[in-house]
């Protein structure tokens, strides 16, 4: 027992595990499991006692109650497929051990299991793959084992530091080298992983994965040529390996090419017949190029060819104007209740079955699913709302009437770009649509520059070389904060066709409109605004690749659409009339006033073309792609009331939004001058 506590102490439970005393072990986990039936550590050790004991029904029922805690993903699904391999189910056992190593890669005891259970069934290239990874963990240094295991928990802050302690002493390790890169990309610090993996590859020029990497970091700084150059440097080093293949396709995609993208995963399918994530692949070139058809016919393909294989499913409901028939509808519902389901599947069919019955107007069917992909992801996530909510009070205590006017005159003064901020599901691809219909504006990307400025700084903050950010831009200098306005524009530069301006429409940049306003002070900034309700369930039941991750809980996006709203309200005392603000309910509405007043804040002449935004070809890469390429509609406006009995929750926690947004919206319209 604990004698500040009088509770049984963990660390002397797992002694007695490790003595194989678990009936003792068992007794002592009895308070803690009474006083704390959720904790994810005690249902752990419970299960793993019970099944040693060989009480299988029990050590179900608590790995049972374990899903639905936040948890060790991977540990889980490997305690899952002892208790399956014990009570004889070897194909369950199987698909969770899988499972295990796709949450977590440095399981070596769920590889060893692999290993002996595919051997046994016959399938000796997938034990010796295996094999292979068991081979290759155990002959890791120890403690770069111990920095994966870490990262796939989401631990960063103390991979990060293990990572850095291990290069201290091993400073050309490659390994080490890759695995900080990888912790860095986690952070958001996109720059310092590119520098490590283009030394890590300058170090071992014959590391595929190494190189492959690099490309990957490339992209996702949306250094989209220099990345197909070295994806094109690997193809004629590699030009019949599948996986190089992939990865020169996409990059392909990223510079329009889609043909030339289409025709190498055509290559690969060759080598490949019937490979799922090709094909899935394949569709979402064909989507982003506008054959909207072949496309589905590409994601059915993956599904025929892999009826596991979740993305396709979701890839299908993702293009929002696909409807699934009822026969796909029972194979969901089928595949969601299916154990042996990979957890990266398991969320994409869950909210893939949440868009099947929205469409079939089963409202309350389509919000559990929805709520149930999103546990999923939240389970799996380190999101602090009380974290994010101090962040952004921070912007409001640093950014004063003061300090904008101490540094006026700071900064690039280019009027280059135009950012257009807010929550996802705004309306912000509508207004760059809009507005990328001009002659004089190039519409381009979500943009990850000025997050990526914002969290270099904020790491040089916490590396203790200068003050936190955001205080530390009050102490950068004029010349200091003019360099950092240039290394955006040159950054974004690959992005641009020679229009005089450009969009940047990265939603999560309101978090650093100070930033902007100091080293970008003539750049313009729009704040696309909608209902609250509709805004922040329409985040909930969207599935975003990253960077979204507090949209995974109706209370989490409701906070967070208030610290928003809180942030703008700062920015309009402060600095009245330097944000325009545009709703989407206005622009439905009225799209002429609203499309003049937004060319008459960006000091743009008028141009038809605006209004005609839906006839402007061009790729558009956001959950919104199929929508803007339709005219106005409305329909959209009020979808989210077909929710409210379920929304109890969010609409309770977004209630000082909700009282005043009418007032809003109505003052937004009685200051318009009208049309003409």
């Amino acid at each position: 027992m604990n004698s500040d506590t009088g509770t049984p102490d963990s660390t002397r439970i797992r002694e007695m595990m490790a003595t194989r005393d678990f009936e003792g072990a068992l007794r002592e986990l009895g308070p803690l499991l009474a006083a704390e039936p959720a904790d994810p550590d005690t249902l752990y050790m419970a299960a793993v006692c019970c099944r040693y004991l060989q009480d299988y029904d029990r050590a179900q029922d608590l790995l049972d109650a374990l899903w639905q805690a936040p948890r060790d993903l991977g540990r889980t699904y490997q305690e899952q497929g002892h208790l399956h391999a014990a009570r004889n189910a070897p194909e369950k056992a199987l698909a969770a051990f899988a499972n295990a190593t796709q949450a977590n890669p440095a399981l070596v005891a769920s590889w060893q299991a692999q290993c002996r259970l595919l051997d046994a069934l016959g399938r000796r290239g997938d034990a010796r793959q295996a094999l292979a990874q068991v081979r290759r963990l155990q002959a890791l240094p120890k403690a770069l084992v111990s920095v994966t295991d870490l990262l796939a928990q989401g631990r960063l802050g103390k991979a990060d530091t293990l990572c850095r302690r291990f290069l201290q002493a091993n400073p050309r390790n490659v390994e080490g080298m890759r695995l900080l890169a990888e912790i860095a990309s986690a952070f958001g610090v996109l720059e310092d992983a590119e520098y490590l993996l283009e030394s890590a590859a300058e170090f071992d020029p014959d590391n595929l994965q190494v190189k492959i990497e690099y490309v990957g970091i490339l992209r996702r700084r949306q250094k989209f040529p220099a990345a197909l150059q070295a994806a094109e440097r690997l193809y004629r080093e590699h030009p019949h390996n599948p996986q190089v293949q992939s990865v020169y396709a996409i990059e392909q995609m990223q510079v329009g090419d889609y043909q030339r993208a289409v025709e190498l995963f055509d290559a690969v399918l060759q080598q490949l017949p019937g490979d799922a994530v090709t094909l899935t692949s394949r569709g979402h070139a064909l989507k982003t190029w506008g054959r909207q058809e072949e496309a589905i016919a590409s994601y059915r393909s993956a599904i025929a060819a892999n009826p596991w294989h979740g993305d396709a499913y979701y890839a299908l409901s993702n293009l929002k104007t696909y409807r699934f028939s009822a026969a796909e509808r029972h194979d969901l519902r089928t595949l969601a209740d299916r154990e042996e389901l990979g957890p990266a599947s398991r969320v994409h069919v869950n909210f893939a079955l949440g868009k099947a019955y929205e469409d079939e107007q089963d409202f309350g069917r389509a919000f559990e699913f929805y709520a149930r992909g999103n546990a999923l992801k939240r389970q799996a996530s380190n999101y602090d709302r009380g974290q994010m909510s101090q962040d952004l009070r921070e912007q409001r205590r640093v950014f004063t009437r003061d300090l904008l006017e101490q540094r006026k005159g700071a900064g690039c003064p280019d009027p280059d770009p135009i950012f257009i901020v807010g929550l996802p599901r705004a309306g912000s691809t509508l207004l760059e649509q809009i507005l990328a219909s001009h002659s004089q504006v190039e519409g381009t990307l979500e943009l990850p520059n000025i997050l990526s400025i914002a969290q270099k700084l904020r790491r040089d903050g916490k590396n203790a070389r200068s003050a936190p950010y955001p205080d530390l831009l009050a102490d950068l200098d004029d010349a200091q904060l003019a360099s950092l306005g240039r290394r955006y524009l040159e950054e974004t530069r690959v992005h641009r066709r020679g229009a005089p301006f450009f969009i940047d429409k990265m939603p999560n940049n309101f978090r650093h409109i100070g930033l902007i306003k100091l080293i970008l002070p003539n750049a313009r900034i729009i704040d696309a605004r909608r209902h609250p309700m509709a805004c922040c369930f329409s985040g909930f039941k969207q599935l975003f690749a990253e960077g979204q991750e507090f949209s995974y809980d109706l209370e989490d996006i409701g906070h967070y659409y208030n610290d928003y709203v809180a942030l703008m309200d700062h920015w309009d005392a402060i600095a009245p009339g330097s944000v325009l603000r545009v709703h989407y309910e206005n622009v439905v509405s009225d799209l002429e006033v609203q499309v003049r007043r937004l060319l008459a804040f960006c000091e743009l002449p008028f141009e038809a073309a605006c209004l005609d935004y839906h006839n402007t070809a061009r790729p558009v890469r956001t959950a919104s792609s199929e929508q803007v390429r339709l005219p106005i509609y409305d329909s959209g406006v009020n979808q989210w009331r077909n929710f409210s009995p379920h929304l109890g929750a969010l609409e309770s926690t977004l209630e000082p939004a909700l009282s005043r947004y009418e007032d809003d919206l109505a003052n937004t319209r009685a200051a318009m001058p009208n049309a003409g």
